[in-house]
């Protein structure tokens, strides 16, 4: 009797943990994060890769100003604020301030991506991840983001920006889609890699 008892507390706790451990993987782990997450290395990759052969092969410094088309230009800017230059830091400290809020809102993506259950959502914060990412490393390694595309038109001359932006606007634009036409992007029911959906979003 007691030999049986024992059986079954064991098997009851071995239930338990692997309950628990399948509550953790879902809580932590959603069914696009992995999908999200080669997003987002893939464009952090694309960024660095556009970034060194531009400064180190290209060597755009040297060049100045380089006329692509009538509206569109290659210059080499160091950009000192956030994404298409804005919010400009003058100073060390704002650099820095402006390096740890970079770092803070990527632990956010992160945890963001770790949970995620749509297919969609998951590309946005992949992107503006892979973005935040190319970013945040050069304002760690160099002090300053490197810029290098300009449009302009009757004068006007947009922010010059990167890659790494571009990406960041492709996320945040998905995300307001998502939001505001959440059947047209696909995001009205729960995704999973395997093909197979359900649910209801909550």
């Amino acid at each position: 009797m007691r030999r049986r008892f024992a059986n079954t507390m064991r098997n009851a706790e071995r239930g338990k943990e692997g309950k628990m451990a399948g509550m953790s993987r879902e809580t932590f782990w959603g069914p696009w994060s992995l999908f999200g997450s080669l997003v987002a290395l893939a464009g952090f990759g694309a960024d660095r890769l556009n970034k060194w052969w531009m400064i180190e092969v290209y060597d755009i410094a040297s060049r100045g100003r380089v006329e692509v088309t009538s509206f569109f230009d290659l210059v080499m800017a160091w950009n000192l604020g956030v994404s298409y230059g804005l919010f400009q830091a003058q100073t060390a400290l704002g650099v820095t301030v402006l390096a740890g809020f970079a770092i803070a809102v990527i632990i956010g993506l992160g945890l963001w991506l770790a949970r995620v259950e749509y297919r969609v959502t998951a590309l946005a914060i992949g992107l503006i991840l892979g973005g935040a990412l190319g970013n945040v490393y050069d304002r760690i390694f160099y002090g300053a983001v490197a810029d290098f595309f300009s449009f302009h038109a009757f004068g006007f001359y947009w922010y010059i920006f990167n890659i790494a932006d571009v990406w960041i606007a492709l996320g945040v634009a998905l995300i307001i889609l998502e939001s505001v036409l959440p059947g047209l992007v696909g995001a009205g029911k729960k995704d999973s890699p395997d093909g197979k959906s359900g649910g209801t979003p909550v």
